[in-house]
């Protein structure tokens, strides 16, 4: 399997990996962390994932061994006897998938919630096709949990902890009462 576009693929799978585990990090802190990982979360998915497999699946790609590095004999065999022959079927399904979970991260409230799920899962799953894809899964589904773990609190409309402005602050909004008082 030859992945479309050579380098360019990899890299943006880089790219908004890397942002997604960052967002998801600083989620609980910044919204705007929150949002950006949430785009960054639906680009991966809706360009990078069904779009990626769409223009695989058109160029003839038929993912063989793709999961020859499973652990679990069961996980080989039947890719190969199943979703090898019947490809485009299953590649079909995964591309439909991809591409509605990830414009469900788009939408505010349960859908996105549900999305948030789905590829927490998706990514925490992946290990059964070979332990390589824990490098990318584990900190994949941490950060879409911490994603969720952000939506839900937003949804509920609880704010954000605000960091405290440092100790040499100079704005009057932060000085103490009595540091406003002029001194007799």
């Amino acid at each position: 399997m030859e992945l479309v576009g050579g380098w360019v693929l990899p890299v943006t799978w880089a790219v908004l990996g890397i942002t997604i585990v960052v967002c998801g990090l600083r989620a609980a802190r910044s919204e705007r962390a929150l949002d950006v990982g949430l785009i960054a979360a639906s680009l991966l998915w809706v360009v990078a994932g069904a779009g990626a497999n769409a223009a695989m699946l058109a160029d003839g790609s038929t993912y063989t061994r793709f999961a020859s590095g499973s652990p679990i004999p069961f996980v080989r065999d039947t890719w190969e006897s199943l979703v090898v022959p019947h490809h485009h079927l299953f590649i079909g399904l995964l591309i439909a998938g991809e591409a509605v979970g990830g414009l469900l991260l788009l939408v505010p409230g349960r859908p996105r919630e549900v999305g948030l799920v789905a590829f927490a899962v998706f990514n925490a799953t992946l290990v059964v096709f070979a332990w390589a894809f824990a490098i990318w899964g584990v900190p994949m589904a941490v950060s879409l949990a911490l994603l969720l773990r952000a939506e839900r609190r937003r949804s509920a409309g609880l704010r954000s902890p605000r960091r405290r402005p440092s100790a040499g602050a100079s704005s009057a909004r932060h000085r103490s009462p009595r540091s406003r008082v002029p001194s007799p």
